[in-house]
């Protein structure tokens, strides 16, 4: 019988590690906490080395999202579709901002060309980027997808301020960590 749901589950470990009433008002922090999503999630083998998270305009987490693509047999199952999945089902709406408040989604990397179509109609009005698509391709097999040449302006005409660049570095540990456990299509 063909199906007619779908159910998608973060790790186990999420529960565990992450502090669902913790505050994060810098974009530092927020990102910070995507690269702790995707080194997790790399340490405990739960997918792919990408995490992803987002916030209210005061800075509480809204929801958290890690790469599920591989253990859910789902290829939208990306860190940042998760999260969007994740923040509408708990503020019960397909557009987070349509309360009127400002949400901001932190990632680990650089938007692949499906997060970030996700971007543009899931209602953030700010991304905060560790990686750039570069690293990713660099230092993974992961092939990030085309995006329009202007894709940053393109996100900034509907009202998404994006910064990038934010705690690169560390980011970037993470695909290494990914491809020193041989790079696995966990």
């Amino acid at each position: 019988m063909t199906p007619t749901s779908v159910a998608l589950n973060l790790p186990d470990w999420i529960k565990n590690e992450i502090d669902f009433e913790r505050s994060c008002t810098s974009d530092e922090e927020r990102v910070a906490l995507a690269i702790a999503l995707a080194r997790g999630n790399v340490e405990h083998r739960g997918g792919g080395p990408f995490g992803a998270a987002i916030f209210s305009e005061s800075g509480r987490l809204v929801a958290v999202g890690v790469n599920r693509v591989v253990p859910q047999n789902c290829s939208v199952a990306h860190a940042e579709m998760m999260a969007f999945m994740l923040a509408q089902q708990h503020l019960q709406r397909h557009r987070l901002n349509d309360d009127g408040g400002r949400y901001t989604l932190a990632t680990s990397a650089q938007p692949c060309c499906q997060c970030y179509g996700a971007s543009i109609w899931a209602g953030i009005d700010e991304l905060l980027i560790g990686a750039r698509a570069q690293d990713v391709m660099e230092l993974s097999q992961f092939d990030e997808g085309p995006l329009p040449a202007d894709w940053i302006g393109e996100l900034e005409k509907r009202g998404i301020t994006v910064r990038r660049d934010i705690l690169r570095e560390q980011a970037r540990e993470v695909f290494k960590l990914y491809a020193q456990q041989g790079g696995a299509a966990y």
